[in-house]
């Protein structure tokens, strides 16, 4: 990875070469060295260990703004780079929405950032070595039992950073770690998957043994006729799930009129014990403590007791809303405007084992797949059941059923949440981390059968 230092001095070379040709400059650096190790067949399949380094510049120039992007870190390729944008920011057509660059009084940091440290070496220095060591422990469970596994285990750290012709420069470095198993039995699978900034909080003989015990449990599995249940699902399937709701949170979906929650802010939307937020700060959470222009991320509260209480804001759509830019802003130029990246949904104390001795007939998912959003007002969802789904009855696991197509809007659902559990932090595989609980929720529609 790249250093603060060196950051700074790319930072300012582009700016200084850019002179006073531009009305502002912008400059971003990025750079990452996340490996990935990935196994099959109880195997080591593959190791991968790029490093990527890349140099954004946006420059501005009346109402017309223009952002280019190159790997060429040298000297004479960030000039280079710097010219093309200048050049070919003057053949764009005038855009009346662009605003200047942000002063440093509008990006200065909050004072609970000041020790805000996302690093961690064990994660970001893991060798291949290491990584295999950790797939050894997933594939000896499966080996054990005498079941195939397959999945990835990737770490390592990314750093970015931001400055501007107006003097802003601000960095941020993290690591992460993510590891996803799948075992497989001759008629049955099962699956787990986890995300950290630290490795030490991974293990994977634990996470290998969850998924082997799905697979085990859902052999042979049987037939149900579709319809209504109550429906238990871990925190992996609510994100997935969720994860279509987050954009609808956004000023610029309210602004394009595309949101599902038009007109519903101050307006109770979800069950009353639907609480959200967005919180770079949450210990569970990971990410910068700035946004795509430079200001500080503040915490949103979304939902609360159910209302829509707020949305967060880029400059752009603040300003076109009267509002406050709430520092989660994308890099300028972009359509979308903002989104919020640390998502926070508040728990209960039901344990997943309590959810299922608290229901008499309902169906127990491991995970969701291929899901794909069909009414964008409602947040209609369709998609599958995968890799262990159980039948319960009398508060117990009957037997592993065959997998089901469901269509069920996420409203619907979070109207519907009879229990929630601890919240955690979250891998799936349609969103990215968040921090969420698991849910028990009635009247999930399941609306056809399948064959596996």
């Amino acid at each position: 990875m790249i250093n603060q230092d060196e950051c700074k001095r790319l930072v300012n070379l582009a700016i200084a070469h850019a002179g006073k040709r531009a009305d502002g400059v912008e400059v971003q650096v990025s750079s990452s060295n996340f490996a990935t190790s990935r196994f099959a067949n109880n195997s080591m399949t593959q190791n991968q260990a790029p490093q990527r380094i890349t140099v954004s510049v946006r420059v501005i120039s009346g109402k017309r703004q223009l952002r280019l992007d190159s790997d060429d870190i040298s000297e004479a390729g960030i000039q280079h780079l710097v010219d093309n944008a200048i050049t070919a920011v003057k053949l764009l057509p005038e855009d009346p929405e662009v605003l200047p660059l942000p002063s440093l009084d509008q990006t200065k940091p909050l004072a609970r950032n000041a020790d805000f440290n996302r690093y961690d070496n064990r994660t970001g220095e893991m060798s291949a070595d290491q990584r295999s060591d950790a797939i050894k422990a997933m594939v000896e469970v499966a080996k054990k039992q005498k079941l195939s596994s397959a999945g990835t285990f990737g770490s390592g750290g990314e750093s970015q950073a931001l400055g501007n012709s107006n003097g802003l420069f601000l960095y941020h470095n993290e690591s992460a770690a993510e590891c996803s198993v799948t075992i497989s039995a001759p008629n049955s699978s099962g699956w787990a998957k986890v995300h950290d900034p630290k490795v030490c909080q991974i293990n994977t003989q634990s996470l290998a043994e969850q998924a082997a015990k799905n697979a085990v449990l859902s052999a042979d599995p049987r037939d149900v006729e579709p319809g209504k249940y109550t429906v238990i699902l871990p925190p992996s399937a609510v994100l997935d799930l969720l994860g279509y709701l987050w954009g609808d949170f956004t000023g610029t979906s309210h602004v394009d009129k595309l949101s599902s929650l038009l007109g519903k802010v101050d307006k109770k939307v979800f069950g009353g014990n639907i609480n959200i937020q967005d919180d770079v700060f949450h210990p569970l959470q990971s990410g910068a403590r700035f946004d795509g222009e430079g200001l500080p991320r503040t915490v949103v509260t979304l939902v609360e007791n159910g209302v829509v209480k707020n949305l967060v804001y880029g400059r752009r759509s603040a300003a076109k809303m009267q509002a406050k830019p709430t520092g989660h802003g994308l890099s300028e130029p972009s359509p979308e405007g903002e989104y919020p990246v640390n998502l926070v949904m508040q728990g209960g104390n039901t344990s997943l084992d309590e959810m299922i001795k608290s229901t008499d007939r309902g169906i127990l998912l491991t995970r969701v797949w291929y899901v794909r959003l069909v009414d964008p007002t409602t947040i209609l969802l369709t998609g599958m059941t995968r890799d262990g789904t159980f039948l319960i009855e009398n508060g117990k696991i009957s037997y592993g059923i065959k997998n089901l197509r469901f269509n069920a809007g996420v409203i619907d659902m979070l109207n519907n949440v009879l229990a929630l559990g601890p919240a955690v932090r979250a891998a799936g595989e349609g969103s990215f981390p968040a921090v969420v609980p698991a849910l028990k929720v009635a009247n999930f529609n399941f609306s056809s059968t399948t064959k596996f």
